[in-house]
């Protein structure tokens, strides 16, 4: 696995803390601020495609 180069985390109230990452070879990772050692992992078009759905409200009953 090649390094992942981790975004600063994204924090809503609390410490409810995210952090999306990747690497050289095209794979995406999300996982909670300070266990980035367990975390998901999927291309990064998928990553693009759950961000997109998001903007465009598609998770708004989760909320």
């Amino acid at each position: 696995m090649d390094h992942i180069a981790w975004e600063e985390p994204f924090c809503g109230d609390g410490n409810n803390c995210f952090r999306i990452g990747i690497d050289g070879v095209g794979n995406a990772y999300i996982a909670i601020n300070g266990a980035e050692d367990h975390y998901l992992t999927d291309t990064r078009e998928a990553l693009r495609t759950l961000i997109r759905d998001i903007k465009a409200g598609k998770a708004d009953h989760l909320l």
